[in-house]
């Protein structure tokens, strides 16, 4: 038998705040979840961990500023190392005009995030037998009635699908991406309008992202298995493995309550628009799905778990299979696996996907060697890969590096911990904080990081290059650490007449502290 993790969730949700209060006000609703299992007496706890705690703590500080500066009314996020969810946090509302907070239970919907159960379920029905990869989708669809217009074209199979190298146009034939209703077709609307549709390029020759594509591989998934669509991946994939709160279309009975409210892109003002909700209905298998952070994060720990010859819902082989690169378009800028994208960063491979629909943001990541996922989900138009790439590089190393301690230990082997300052270092909690950088740059956050202080520029789309590392001369006297170790200019901390500090100077020009936002002490 396969061991799952147990993902134990407290009821840490914070209470409402006020009507219509600014979402920056509510960004350090933070609500964390540690947890795990493990499978085995080596699993120690990394969320346990120095160096791990530290990093989530400049986490926190990152998005507590971002979501004022992007005006994000509400997110959800989460961090996975294997079995264990490390991390799990709430911020801003998931309903502004009734000050209802986000929390780690509120559903968002995550658009393409959707392909990756609709591509599971195909390769389900291959390992049955039912299809192969290769085959033509008129094999499977009598009524595929879209033209192609590149003589000599390859036939656009079932992998072109899952590739997105069919050579298929990106949507249907219906405008359902316009407001204010967002008028997405039935079933029969899209099988309708493959009549007036006429491929795009020839198959295999281009990467085009298909909406339309994975929508008639959930059409694949109906006829084979005789099945409704939803129905087909509620059975097979969603209830074993426990996604209780993932839906294969936006469940509308939760508008209003743990559903959050969309919001639009910045207007020209720099506000903030409520979308109207929308279904995917027949586009559901390419778009459809709502979900949780911490559902998003059992679904990557199932992901990591299923290695060797173990089999939970899918055979581990048939996922390393849809984890590799099986096109590459000729830029060589992109790269698709079976369902997944795929992407290499510093040496690292990267596997996930990620959804945008009205009013949603979403993106899941993984790294798949050192089993490290985050998770984030906003109720607004917002990068989400910004977030998941930057969460990664804070906690990344941190957690690699607790993991391997405790691998150590459970080895019955002793390990020495180097993190933390030396025994000369000063206490640094009197220098933590926000200090103003006007009128040159926002602001700047003096946090621990690697064990010493740090001065973090903020807002920034990448945390870890905002990151200045100090290090202690003597006093409230630092200096700035150089990339290449090196002692760079002094960094000097000042106290008001009553021993706090009020401000720090670099070059002789000063930086004032200002209030936390959230109105946490220091």
């Amino acid at each position: 038998m396969t061991s799952r993790p147990s993902f134990c969730h407290r009821d840490e949700s914070a209470g409402p705040g006020r009507a219509r209060e600014r979402p920056s006000a509510l960004a350090a609703l933070l609500l964390w979840a540690g947890l795990l299992v493990a499978a085995g007496p080596a699993a120690a706890q990394v969320a346990d961990d120095e160096a791990v705690a530290e990093a989530l703590e400049v986490a926190r500080v990152w998005l507590d500023a971002q979501m004022a500066y992007e005006q994000i009314p509400g997110a959800s996020a989460a961090i996975v190392h294997d079995q264990e969810l490390v991390w799990s946090a709430a911020m801003g509302l998931a309903h502004p005009d009734s000050g209802v907070p986000a929390t780690t239970e509120t559903l968002y919907s995550i658009c393409s995030i959707s392909k990756l159960f609709t591509a599971i379920a195909v390769m389900q029905l291959r390992d049955r037998g039912r299809l192969t990869l290769r085959d033509p989708l008129e094999k499977h669809l009598p009524w595929y009635a879209v033209e192609q217009r590149w003589e000599g074209s390859p036939p656009v199979t079932i992998e072109g699908l899952l590739t997105h190298s069919s050579g298929l146009p990106r949507e249907s034939n219906h405008p359902y991406w316009t407001g204010p209703d967002f008028p997405f077709p039935t079933e029969d609307e899209v099988i309708a309008g493959l009549r007036e549709q006429e491929t795009l390029y020839p198959a295999r020759r281009y990467f085009q992202y298909s909406n339309l594509g994975l929508t008639l591989a959930g059409e694949i998934i109906e006829e084979l298995s005789g099945m409704e669509y939803d129905e087909y991946v509620r059975q097979n994939i969603l209830d074993p493995l426990s996604l209780s709160n993932t839906y294969p279309e936006i469940p509308l009975e939760q508008r209003g309550k743990r559903l959050a409210t969309g919001y639009s892109a910045p207007t020209r003002a720099g506000e903030r628009e409520a979308v109207a909700l929308f279904q995917a209905k027949g586009i559901a298998p390419a778009a459809g799905f709502a979900s949780t952070s911490e559902d998003l994060a059992r679904f990557a720990s199932w992901q990591f778990r299923l290695t060797g010859d173990r089999e939970e819902v899918l055979h581990a082989h048939t996922l390393d299979e849809m984890h590799r690169v099986h096109y590459v378009d000729p830029s060589f800028n992109t790269f698709w696996g079976l369902g997944f994208s795929v992407r290499r960063s510093d040496g690292e491979t990267f596997v996930g996907h990620g959804g945008s629909c009205p009013g949603f943001r979403s993106q899941l990541q993984m790294q798949t060697d050192d089993k490290i996922a985050t998770v984030f989900m906003a109720n607004a138009m917002v990068s989400a890969g910004t977030y998941t790439s930057g969460l990664y590089e804070l906690v990344a190393d941190a957690i690699k590096s607790a993991a391997a301690d405790g691998e150590h230990h459970g080895d019955g082997q002793e390990t020495e911990l180097a993190f933390g300052p030396s025994h000369d270092e000063p206490d640094l909690t009197p220098y933590l904080g926000t200090y103003s950088a006007q009128p040159w740059g926002s602001e700047s956050a003096a946090v621990r990081w690697k064990g010493g202080l740090a001065l973090l520029s903020l807002p920034t789309g990448d945390p870890t290059q905002a990151l200045t590392r100090l290090g202690h001369d003597e006093g409230d006297v630092f200096y700035v650490i150089r990339s290449d170790g090196e002692r760079g200019h002094d960094v000097i901390f000042h106290r008001s007449a009553a021993g706090d500090v009020e401000s720090y100077s670099q070059h002789g020009n000063h930086s004032p502290r200002i209030a936390d936002p959230a109105g946490r002490a220091p």
